[in-house]
């Protein structure tokens, strides 16, 4: 890439957002068009805490197995982690911010009710399924559902300022 070819490349919304202000919640990245990307922030950007792979994966697997089975699931683009290990993203079909959180709120308790094998959990269902657990999808669901149930202003879904 010259610089020329640099310079025309634009800025990604979720850059905009000052990291050293973001504590986890739930938050929305960017609208386009009629989806809606929420920002899952399950963890404080920066600060060394970050998810191991074991643990982004599975609570990929169970958060996007719920979702895309729930009331809302025509509506779900997508849901996976963030690169930078501090929260993932639920790309829906839908500006009813209060209503995806309360989804949101519904999988993570789904999720710590959760009894019996994880799912996707074989060698055909997934490329790395030796690398999952539900009890480690379960504690970060935990932390999660504390962070959300004690926010000072769950209806707020923009990033601090």
């Amino acid at each position: 890439m010259n610089q020329n070819e640099t310079k025309t490349i634009g800025r990604i919304a979720s850059f905009d957002a000052d990291h050293d202000k973001i504590v986890p919640g739930f938050y929305l990245s960017r609208v386009d068009g009629d989806i809606s990307t929420y920002d899952l922030r399950t963890r404080t950007p920066n600060m060394g805490d970050y998810m191991d792979d074991l643990t982004m994966h599975s609570v990929e697997h169970l958060f996007a197995t719920y979702v895309r089975n729930s009331e809302w699931g025509d509506r779900v683009i997508y849901f996976g982690p963030m690169g930078c290990q501090t929260g993932f993203y639920l790309l829906l079909r839908s500006h009813d911010h209060i209503g995806a959180r309360a989804l949101t709120l519904e999988i993570l308790r789904r999720i710590l009710a959760h009894d019996g094998p994880m799912f996707g959990n074989t060698a055909k269902e997934c490329g790395n399924y030796r690398n999952l657990s539900v009890e480690a999808a379960k504690v970060e669901a935990r932390r999660y559902l504390d962070a959300l149930l004690g926010a000072k202003n769950p209806d707020d879904v923009s990033y601090p300022s």
